[in-house]
């Protein structure tokens, strides 16, 4: 869910080893008793002094946490289990952008099998189903296809860990066998997905890309696992993250972009981007908590959508950040990013952070007339920005289709700051691993990766912690005022705003917008406002249309 690369490595990782926490000393014997001269040298972690008396003072207090703290790690929790908050990014004086939900995809017209079925790799979701309602092709035979053309790429690309071929073909048959029944449940029925690994499903292992759970087995089916079943798609495939969700090198490897397969494919959705770009699988399901579905998508010229904080269920996924992590569809285009997030957004009584909201959505708007859609004036005006001339091209083209753009900035707060929080809960997450020294297992040991992340994590003050999250209030607030009158608003892929928004929730959608001096995928964002999703879906899709960077795939020539 967390993506360093070399675009966006002004995260967060540099934050984290200035905090403390006490119960990082574990003191097993009572030589090793916390003493002053203990706390003195502690306290130049912290940034704060203490007097010799004042810190004679807490040793009764910190002997006695650390062996709370040691009480309390025996109990070898699972990182299914949530803590007892739960994060809310809802502000004050908050209203629903949508009032009511519905949903209307474009008209389109009739779609013919091609005569080279090797076609079929790069068709939209709903040319798929549409070939599927009109039985020109069943979903055994698509299903076939796809698993067929993972395996074929999949040596160079390492996209996959693990098939799901014999649970998928059964689904396959049944979704054929209810379609022949007159039983269509609709434009998701018969088609073939993947998950990133880190959603568990009953039939398969569930690895996070790494080590320490190659051989892990949830016997669960993750919420949105389940519900896309549920509307009949096809589970073909465990796709690939980056170890714990970081990067995109996992326990076998590091995934390629299939542009320039001398590339790293990005992370930490490095499978999803990657396989939806060459063309195995028609959509993905990935994540992000900061940036590992904006920074993979761009990198490989995918439409990719992560939702706002709460509108998708993350039962049955890895934990890296309670408070910050989202699940999201990665695609061909933004109708079939809508069409899955249709299918996979709304409340779950097994995670409490989901929060109801109605989602609507029209794919026939032709324009931007009467829409105001705010930009990010400073960072566009940043001739430094990496896709500057790019993003400058979106702008005139938003304007040209009817849009009022609006000059926007961003609060005036450390939110850069914030993201401490993000390792304070990946460390609560994983500290286990660290307790076990299982964290030597993890291939990725650079100063900037997990392990030392999670390690100097355990030095972060839970005082600290909880007045970032109150920053963090402050900020949601903001920026919700700052949005008011807005329909929606743009952001080049990679600026500060990235951070800004994984803090605050708000939804965020990812597709080219043209290429590099190098001739590789470049993006931009269109964001939401919180519960947003139908607007920028909406505004993203006519700008789509109108230009046609997400129709340029790779060449596949190895």
């Amino acid at each position: 869910m967390k993506n360093y690369t070399k675009r966006s490595r002004f995260f967060i990782i540099s934050c984290c080893c200035l905090s403390f926490v006490l119960g990082a000393f574990v003191w097993h014997a009572a030589e090793n008793t916390i003493t002053v001269d203990v706390v003195k040298q502690a306290q130049k972690v912290i940034g704060l002094e203490f007097s010799d008396a004042q810190a004679d003072s807490m040793l009764n207090n910190l002997n006695g946490q650390v062996n709370t703290y040691n009480t309390l790690r025996k109990l070898n929790l699972p990182n299914s289990v949530v803590p007892a908050l739960n994060f809310n990014p809802v502000p004050v004086g908050f209203t629903n952008p949508d009032k009511v939900s519905g949903f209307a995809m474009a008209k389109m017209a009739a779609v013919k099998l091609p005569a080279d079925k090797n076609e079929l790799a790069f068709y939209s979701i709903r040319q798929l189903a549409e070939l599927i309602r009109t039985k020109q092709i069943t979903s055994v035979e698509l299903t076939k296809f796809f698993i067929d053309r993972l395996k074929k790429y999949n040596g160079k690309l390492l996209f996959v860990v693990n098939y799901t071929e014999e649970h998928a073909l059964k689904q396959a048959a049944l979704a054929d066998a209810e379609i022949k029944a007159g039983k269509y449940k609709g434009v998701l029925h018969g088609i073939p997905f993947g998950v990133k690994d880190l959603l568990s499903s009953a039939d398969s292992k569930t690895t996070y890309g790494a080590a320490p759970y190659r051989d892990q087995e949830l016997k669960i089916d993750a919420t949105v696992v389940k519900r896309l079943e549920e509307a009949g798609a096809v589970l073909i495939a465990k796709l690939t993250l980056g170890e714990l969700a970081q990067g995109d090198t996992w326990f076998g490897g590091q995934t390629r972009n299939p542009w320039d397969i001398t590339r790293g494919s990005s992370g930490s959705s490095a499978g999803p981007a990657s396989a939806v770009a060459a063309g195995c699988l028609p959509f993905a399901i990935g994540s992000e908590t900061l940036g590992s579905i904006v920074s993979p998508s761009t990198e490989c010229g995918d439409t990719g959508l992560r939702p706002s904080f709460g509108r998708v269920s993350k039962y049955g996924a890895m934990a890296l950040s309670w408070s910050m992590d989202k699940l999201g569809p990665i695609a061909r285009n933004v109708e079939d990013d809508a069409i899955v997030f249709n299918a996979i957004q709304g409340p779950d009584p097994n995670d409490l952070s989901t929060i109801a909201s109605p989602f609507k959505y029209d794919g026939n708007i032709k324009d931007l007339k009467g829409w105001k859609i705010g930009y990010l004036k400073a960072a566009f005006d940043n001739l430094r920005t990496q896709n500057h001339a790019n993003d400058s091209v979106t702008l005139a083209k938003l304007k040209e289709l009817g849009a009022e753009l609006v000059p926007i900035e961003q609060p005036k707060m450390p939110f850069g700051s914030m993201t401490f929080v993000l390792s304070a809960e990946a460390g609560a997450a994983f500290q286990e691993l660290v307790l076990n020294h299982k964290d030597d297992m993890l291939a990725q040991q650079r100063k900037s990766s997990w392990p030392n992340t999670f390690r100097s994590a355990q030095f972060i003050p839970a005082v600290e912690y909880i007045n970032a999250q109150r920053a963090r209030t402050v900020l949601i607030q903001q920026w919700y005022e700052r949005l008011k009158g807005l329909d929606l608003y743009v952001a080049p892929s990679f600026s500060a705003n990235l951070s800004l928004t994984n803090l605050t929730g708000n939804p965020c959608l990812v597709l080219p917008n043209g290429l590099n001096r190098r001739g590789l995928p470049a993006s931009i964002t269109f964001m939401g406002q919180l519960f947003g999703e139908g607007k920028m879906l909406e505004a993203a899709k006519i700008y789509q249309d109108a230009t046609d960077f997400n129709k340029k795939h790779p060449t596949l020539n190895f």
